[in-house]
């Protein structure tokens, strides 16, 4: 990834955002696991979760950005480990000598992103944002500091561990696969019904409303083609999506002599989790061992008409700058509108579209710049979703 990795044994803090997450909780499962310490956890709401996790983890600090009525209950149970405010969880992000897991969901990752890069951490990263919509950002404060950026993701990851030992030069393309999501087959007029409940139910992967809606129209696998051009500065022309229903292979990296190399296994996000914070060293855990005479390996390509949301991903990156700002935030938007019951679930890519076309792409200034790009997308994607409420 560009930098020397710390290494297991240089390892000091662990700092844990969107620690009430799945990320976040798997996270401090394999912390417990392999006996690492957890010095802070971070949240966005006071909730019952934090609580419980907060007391489980006697010695961590704790941030919430947004207490609401609960400050004073957890004052009186955490002390002086309670940090409050957006500020808490950027300072936090910035803890010299650390390995940082940004499991935050949405744009609200991307400060604590660079915060943990200009502080010279290790950004163990799955909050998609980041480099979907600072990605420029991003890259800017890899060249500018020593701060180290590792994939959490499990496709990123795949392409990670495929790379090492190799030359960058040598790599003809990537191919990320994708699960398909539960609608995997289904034509649009089929999919002009589909309800909020049959789009949450993920049949591979236990995730959050938001990312498992984007799992359902492929705008997840478009944000992952956008990571990893910033991930591996890879063109968007080398990189490629495949379906594979059975989430076993991770990702593919094929090399100019036709050589093709994957990572394989079953689906269990603690694997990249474990790898991420350890790297460069493995650390034996207990593990189901993947049998592949057992495992069923099917292919296929992804369906555009029915899933135009990859090709917006596409088309956004390629654009480059503000446009994959706009297309996180307009689908943030969109996404909410629909599980709300207030839009269509084909819907989702029409307001993106939408908010795409008005937009002039450009290089974003600075982090404030690119919150007001943001912003401005958001307004606008509210505006299409009400003239497309049923």
């Amino acid at each position: 990834m560009g930098h020397l990795p710390l290494g297991w044994s240089a390892l000091k803090h662990l700092i844990v955002l969107g620690a009430t997450g799945s990320i976040g909780r798997q996270t401090i499962e394999v912390a417990r696991r392999i006996g690492l310490p957890i010095h802070t956890i971070a949240a966005r709401s006071a909730s019952d979760v934090l609580l419980e996790l907060a007391m489980s983890l006697p010695d961590a600090r704790v941030c919430v950005v947004d207490p609401a009525d609960r400050q004073d209950e957890f004052r009186a149970v955490l002390g002086e480990r309670l940090h409050l405010g957006k500020g808490s969880i950027t300072e936090a992000a910035a803890t010299p000598d650390s390995t940082v897991v940004n499991g935050i969901v949405g744009a609200e990752g991307l400060a604590p992103t660079l915060a943990a890069l200009y502080a010279d951490n290790r950004l163990a990263l799955a909050n998609k944002e980041s480099l979907v919509a600072g990605g420029p950002l991003v890259l800017q404060a890899l060249h500018e500091r020593d701060g180290e950026l590792v994939p959490i993701d499990s496709e990123h990851s795949a392409i990670w561990q495929c790379l090492q030992g190799e030359r960058h030069g040598d790599v003809s393309r990537v191919i990320l696969t994708a699960s398909g999501g539960p609608f995997l087959g289904w034509n649009v007029d089929e999919l002009e019904a589909v309800t909020p409940a049959q789009a949450l139910d993920h049949p591979t992967w236990s995730m959050g409303p938001r990312i498992s809606v984007d799992s359902a129209t492929l705008m997840n696998k478009a944000f992952e083609v956008i990571e990893a051009h910033y991930l591996f500065g890879f063109t968007y022309d080398r990189i490629d999506v495949v379906i594979h229903p059975q989430s076993l292979v991770h990702s593919f990296v094929e090399f100019a002599d036709g050589v093709v190399k994957a990572e394989v296994g079953r689906p269990d996000m603690r694997k990249p989790i474990q790898y991420a914070i350890t790297t460069p060293s493995r650390l034996g855990t207990e593990f189901q061992p993947f049998d592949p005479v057992e495992a069923e390996w099917t292919f296929a390509y992804p369906d555009r008409e029915a899933f135009p949301s990859l090709e917006l991903g596409y088309a956004a990156g390629r654009s480059g700058g503000t446009a994959t700002a706009v297309l996180n935030a307009a689908d943030e938007v969109a996404v909410e509108s629909f599980l709300g019951g207030r839009i269509g679930f084909t819907d989702i890519p029409r307001v993106v579209e939408r908010v795409l076309d008005r937009h002039e792409a450009r290089r974003p200034l600075g982090l404030e710049d690119l919150m007001a790009v943001d912003a401005e997308a958001r307004a606008h994607a509210r505006e299409v979703c009400a003239s497309l409420e049923r």
